[in-house]
């Protein structure tokens, strides 16, 4: 088994390093933001050029603009603040709405339910909350902060093309991310890149919108203001490259680790390996936001976007599983037809 030989303790602790460091950034990252949006707004609106006209010079800009670093650090701490307690308890609702997702009971999927449990019991774990997906795509994923908030989510073309071994596989995957306390990192992952997203699209929106009405014409402030504006976009810059290297931290190890979890769960390394040829080509869910497919068991990138991917290929999963944990090659891959 190559669960021991990759270092399991490491990895969880590795994952718990990295949840503490995104969280104490993320206040510095909405400082940062919300200098580039202050000094952008300021810099191409250019609010000082009426009332000077005339008196020889323009007020320095960026001395003007670091005078305002301590109210946006307020401002920014505080938006900090309450979007750790909007996440802390919203956050499965957020990702349940991106999805589509809804939570059943044992009533609604019975099968699903006990093998879940099932596993659960065996290991003494707390039951997670159940969700679906209805969508004939292939694909699960687990979310949650804590436990007691922790949700497992199946597609329903998973529940309906995937036998009780296979099906029982990808649910002891998830269980096995939220033991290694991968879903932690995913989540507040997410919230940094969603967060990015969000407001350099406003700040490209602003600056396209204050293009237009200058008509390129615009000085912006002169001298300063240009400093102004490129230091913004700087800052912009530093972000995008913060988004980048929060993407590059969801290591793909943890598929792995998840895999070899799920089959010292299962004890069945062939039903994951027919599991994930199943899901091969049949994962993808064209509404889920980009952010959100990092979470799945499966989010395939090929080509330029393949760099930034944060799965490994199927292919290299079950030559992992292959050779480390006895399992048969080619299991499962005829046996899905095409959706």
């Amino acid at each position: 088994m190559f669960l021991g030989a990759t270092g399991l303790r490491s990895h969880i602790w590795n994952n718990n390093l990295k949840s503490v460091l995104l969280l104490a950034g993320f206040p510095i990252l909405l400082i940062l933001l919300g200098l580039a949006v202050t000094w952008l707004t300021v810099g191409l609106a250019d609010p000082y050029a009426g009332s000077y006209a005339g008196k020889g010079a323009q007020p320095d800009l960026v001395a003007a603009e670091l005078a305002r670093l301590p109210g946006i650090a307020a401002w920014s701490l505080g938006l900090a603040a309450i979007w750790f307690v909007i996440a802390w308890f919203f956050h499965q609702s957020m990702i349940n709405a991106a999805t589509g997702a809804r939570r059943i009971s044992r009533k609604d999927e019975t099968r699903v339910w006990n093998l879940l449990e099932n596993l659960c019991i065996s290991r003494g774990l707390t039951m997670p909350h159940l969700a679906v997906i209805e969508t004939p795509a292939l694909n699960a994923y687990a979310s949650g902060l804590r436990e007691g908030q922790y949700t497992v989510t199946v597609t329903r073309g998973l529940i309906d093309r995937l036998d009780d071994a296979e099906l029982e596989a990808v649910l002891a995957h998830e269980l096995s991310h939220i033991r290694h306390k991968d879903v932690r990192l995913l989540v507040i992952a997410i919230i940094f890149v969603g967060i990015i997203s969000f407001v350099a699209e406003i700040v490209f929106r602003r600056i396209f919108w204050f293009g237009l009405r200058s008509g390129g014409d615009r000085r912006s402030g002169g001298r300063s203001g240009g400093l102004v504006i490129v230091a913004a976009l700087a800052i912009l810059v530093i972000a995008y490259l913060l988004a980048i290297v929060i993407r590059f931290s969801l290591s793909r190890r943890r598929e792995f680790m998840a895999d070899a979890g799920a089959v010292e769960l299962t004890r069945n390394p062939d039903a994951m390996i027919a599991a994930l040829n199943k899901i091969s080509g049949h994962s993808e869910i064209e509404t889920a936001p980009d952010e959100v497919r990092e979470m799945f068991i499966e989010n395939p990138k090929t080509g330029f976007m393949g760099l930034f991917a944060t799965h490994p290929p199927i292919p290299k999963r079950i030559e992992m599983l292959v050779k480390y944990a006895g399992g048969t090659p080619s299991l499962g891959r005829s046996s899905v037809p095409e959706i």
